[in-house]
This record gives structure tokens, C-alpha cells and sequence, in this order.
């Protein structure tokens, strides 16, 4: 009893000290162009685009208000925060909750005590994401940060098209093409055109903390300042021990820290280079890639420095093997392994699907964190879910290792929620030689895997990652290359859920949410009682 007591109390001393951080956010389609084409109905917020980053300092709680103007329902993902403990606040459509219906409003509430870093902010239903529903959630550390800087910097890298997302998977949904030149995005950075956006302003001699953080949908962008080094701190909001590399290469959603040290004269002005970029659709002259430059100024009017610039096999790049966390942490012991192949075709309803296990993802009727607390042993038993959210039961506090497969000709980026995991080992994947691809050698960390919430697993590769299943809830591993997610390529992890059901209840709101629109907030993925799924749509099984 005394030690409950020193808890609660210390519990409500913390309390005492942490701010409510409250951020209105009205929700609401609005015509904009943002890189000079022509305007669409895009998804704005309080009126406008970009979205602005919400700022807190750790030990900060977040209320944040969501009032939904959209003719559909909506809700938002924090990416790579963990909920640890508040799993129905992770935001994911038809996942952990059905959505704020049209008109209605809800708060999202997000203790920020146990992380720092660069995050985002995702709209998670009817891939809003790509439709503008997107920004940065930054959480400042309380104390002295892991890395000493004089000023911080922020750089945001969006795809941008010229129309709505939904509509215009419609048109490729019986293809195996996503995009074709016509419809390729433009590039935008800090929220406008990527060749005019403002100078970076340099102070010679300052050390700057750089925030680089992509808020693309489906391509990558690379980053270079010639004449300057940069030094990795943070990926995915693990602060690093300093990475020095010559260029930076950021795939869909994730986000890094660099430090940048300024030269010691004004003499000159520099520009830093920029390449959107994806190896999975047709290359085409000047759009894919395409090239950006930006100014870096030291002093107005100084005379701009012509750089000799590296090839890209002579420039160090990011490598996650490389990458040590401040945070060590010993590289986790396996108790268990699922191995997953991206790649595997289905067709159904005259769509071809992608997806990595034995059918194309798709959510169920019922989200699957509904399922897992209300249906009470049987939570333990996958079939309950349904077969198209290819659900995976993991034990409480057991290492899991998956094995990633990606035995494709285009790159894959991977997202797991409610986790920073290790990245354990790269390697070779499929007959990378019959396709005349390079073979990738296998690749280790030295001692202190790195944790992050992405990895990107390239052509012909996998990787294996770890966590410990110490977060009980349910958490998607998904695609981050939002047209591959469309096309099924997802995990859905359910996660302890007896364990769940004891420490977790679900919030009455989120349970009227789903009734208002018509969907049952209890029993199986298709709203039933044990193992009957009538009603549920068949599952599209997977070939190889």
C-alpha cells in the first residue's frame, strides 16, 4: 500500500508540472495550389495549407481537437510515438478506431513523457494522407539534448499531384502501374515549390540542428549541401551518436536529425541540392528524378561557390547499420520468427492486389482493436479477425523477430506501429542476378542495433528487425509508399490482447463513434459472435 501510495503521488507531482499543450484543428477540403499547377480540393487544416507543426516539450500533454468538416469520416495517426498504454489512440482507420464521422469532433490525447524527436501527424482514413493531411508533431527535450546545437532548422519533403488520391487509384486499381508521367507529383520543400523555397540562413561558425523530415506518400527525396558535411542525430526520434555522411537519402514518412556546422567566413553562398525520386514507376526526363536547388546563405549578395560535386559511389550515405542510438540497448534474443514476402499477386472484383503474407491486406468490419477487447479468449486465436487483415498473435513480452523478404524490382519502406525496433540484418533476397540486379552482401550492426519505426528494404534484399512485444494493443506493419499499402500491403499485429483486455479500456467515445456510422464496436472482424465472419467480404489470397 505505501508504495502505491509514493506511486500516485509521484504520478500527480509529475501532473503538476506538465502543460496541456490545446491545438484546434477544423479539418475541411479546401481549393489550393501549393507547386504553381492547378488548384484542387485538397484537405486543409483550420483553412490551409501546409499544416502547421505542433511544438511541445517533453512531459507535455497534448489535447488535440479535431473537428471534422470532410463529407467522410477521418482520423489521425501519430507516427512513431508509441502509445504504450493508450493503444486506442493510435489513430489508425478501421484499426483502432472507425473514424470521426462527418460533423462530429473528438481529442486525441498524447502524454508525451517517455519520448523526444521529430514525429508526424498522418490522416489515416481514405489515404487523407496524400491528400494534404499531414505535418509534423516535434517533442523538444526538457533537459540538455543529447547533441549540443546553437539554432534548429526544419525541412519538410512532399510529393505534391494535381488531384485527389482515391479517384485517382480508381484508375490504375486494375493495373499493376501506379502512375504514369502525366500524373507524377512535383516536389515541394517547407510547403511550397521545391525551387522556390527560402534560403537556408547560415551564421558562420553556428552549429544548426537540421530536421529533415519527409512527408511524401511515394517518393524519396535526397539531400546535399555540397561543401558541408552533415552528422546523423536522430532517425525516427532515437537520438544517435553523431554519423557523419556527405548526403542524405529519406524515404516516405521518415524523419532525421543532422547537425550542420556553418564555415567560419561569409565569403560565399552555397546551394544545397535536392532529388525526388522513385525506382519503382517509369524514369522520365527531369520529372522522375527531379531535381531542386535551394539557396544557402551566409551573406545577402555574397557571390555563390561552385562546388565540385561527388558521384553517388564516392558520397557516404545513411546506413542503419552504422547508426548507433545514444540509448544502447544489447541486440534482443529471438523467441519467436515470422517471415514475410513482399510481392505475392491476387485479383478479385477484377483488381490486382499486392501483399505480403497469405492475402491482400484490407480492414475488416469491426476494427481488429475492438475485436481484441471484447472478444474476450477468443482474442487469443487469429481467425476471429478475419483473413484479410492478416492478423498475428503475439505473446506478452516476447521477442519477435520478423524477416522481411522483398524479392521485387522496387523498393519497399516498412512502418511498424506501437514500436522502435532493432534493425538486426540486411541481406540478399531472391534471383536478383537473373534480373541483372546487384546481389546485396549480408550486413550487421558492429554492437548496438539501431532502433527506428521505418526501414526501407531495397530491390532483391530483406531485412530482419526485433522488438519485445511489451505494448499490448494492436499495431499495423504497413507500407509506407502509400500506393502499395492501397494495393494490400500490410500486417496487422494483435499484441497481447489478454493482457490488453486487463490493463486497457476502451474509451465509450470511440465506441459511438463507430455506431453513428453504422459499424459495430464489438465482437469478430465481421461483427459477430465466436467464429462466425458472415457478412465479411472473402479475403483475396495471394500467389506467388
Amino acid at each position: 500500500m505505501l508504495q502505491f501510495k509514493i506511486l500516485f503521488f509521484l504520478f500527480f507531482a509529475w501532473l503538476a508540472h506538465a502543460a496541456r499543450v490545446e491545438v484546434d484543428w477544423k479539418i475541411s477540403r479546401i481549393l489550393i495550389s501549393r507547386d504553381g499547377r492547378k488548384p484542387w480540393n485538397a484537405i486543409g487544416v483550420n483553412g490551409a495549407q501546409p499544416v502547421k507543426p505542433i511544438h511541445v516539450t517533453q512531459g507535455d500533454v497534448l489535447a488535440l481537437n479535431v473537428h471534422n468538416e470532410l463529407d467522410e469520416p477521418t482520423s489521425l495517426h501519430f507516427q512513431g510515438l508509441l502509445q504504450n498504454g493508450t493503444s486506442y489512440m493510435d489513430g489508425s482507420g478501421m484499426v483502432t478506431e472507425c473514424g470521426i464521422p462527418p460533423g462530429d469532433s473528438f481529442t486525441y490525447v498524447i502524454d508525451t513523457k517517455d519520448q523526444v524527436g521529430t514525429y508526424s501527424i498522418q490522416g489515416h482514413i481514405n489515404f487523407q494522407y496524400a491528400d494534404g493531411l499531414r505535418g509534423l508533431f516535434i517533442i523538444h527535450e526538457k533537459h540538455k539534448p543529447a547533441a549540443e546545437y546553437d539554432e534548429e532548422l526544419i525541412m519538410t519533403f512532399e510529393d505534391w499531384t494535381a488531384d485527389e488520391f482515391m479517384p485517382r487509384m480508381e484508375v490504375f486499381k486494375t493495373i499493376k502501374t501506379y502512375m504514369l508521367p502525366q500524373n507524377y507529383p512535383n516536389g515541394l520543400i517547407n510547403g511550397i515549390d521545391g525551387n522556390k523555397t527560402e534560403a537556408i540562413k547560415l551564421t558562420p561558425g553556428k552549429r544548426y540542428r537540421l530536421r529533415l523530415a519527409s512527408l511524401s506518400m511515394t517518393f524519396w527525396f535526397t539531400f546535399r549541401i555540397p561543401g558541408h558535411k552533415l552528422h546523423i542525430i536522430e532517425a525516427d526520434g532515437v537520438d544517435t551518436e553523431p554519423y557523419e555522411v556527405d548526403s542524405m537519402d529519406i524515404g516516405p514518412t521518415q524523419r532525421y536529425s543532422v547537425l550542420l556546422t556553418a564555415l567560419d567566413t561569409d565569403e560565399f553562398n552555397y546551394v544545397y541540392d535536392v532529388s525526388m525520386y522513385a525506382n519503382f514507376i517509369i524514369k522520365a526526363p527531369v520529372i522522375n528524378p527531379h531535381n531542386y536547388q535551394g539557396l544557402v546563405e551566409y551573406r545577402e549578395g555574397a557571390p555563390i561557390k561552385n562546388v565540385p560535386h561527388l558521384s553517388e559511389e564516392e558520397m557516404v550515405w545513411p546506413d542503419d547499420t552504422k547508426l548507433v542510438p545514444v540509448s544502447k540497448q544489447s541486440l534482443l534474443s529471438a523467441d519467436m520468427s515470422l517471415k514475410f514476402k513482399e510481392g505475392g499477386h491476387g485479383t478479385g472484383y477484377g483488381i490486382t492486389y499486392f501483399g505480403m503474407g497469405n492475402a491482400s491486406y484490407e480492414p475488416a468490419l469491426v476494427p481488429a482493436l475492438f475485436s481484441a477487447f471484447s472478444m474476450g479468449d477468443l482474442a487469443l486465436d487469429s481467425r476471429i479477425y478475419g483473413p484479410q487483415v492478416e492478423a498475428h498473435v503475439l505473446p506478452h513480452l516476447k521477442v519477435v523477430e520478423l524477416d522481411l523478404h522483398n524479392p521485387s524490382m522496387r523498393d519497399h519502406l516498412f512502418i511498424l506501429h506501437g514500436h522502435s525496433f532493432q534493425i538486426v540484418e540486411f541481406g540478399p533476397s531472391g534471383n536478383a542476378t537473373a534480373e541483372n540486379k546487384p546481389v546485396w552482401p549480408v550486413r550487421r550492426p558492429s554492437k548496438w542495433p539501431m532502433r527506428r519505426d521505418t526501414v526501407v528494404v531495397r530491390t532483391y534484399e530483406y531485412v530482419k528487425i526485433r522488438f519485445r512485444a511489451d505494448n499490448p494493443g494492436v499495431w499495423l506493419l504497413s507500407e509506407g509508399v502509400l500506393t502499395h499499402f492501397y494495393k494490400g500491403v500490410g500486417i496487422t499485429f494483435i499484441e497481447a490482447p489478454d493482457v490488453l483486455q486487463q490493463r486497457q479500456a476502451l474509451p465509450e467515445e470511440l465506441k459511438q463513434m463507430c455506431l453513428k456510422q453504422g459499424i459495430k464496436a464489438s465482437g469478430n472482424g465481421a461483427g459477430n459472435e465466436g467464429y462466425d465472419l458472415t457478412g465479411l467480404p472473402p479475403a483475396i489470397y495471394l500467389d506467388e
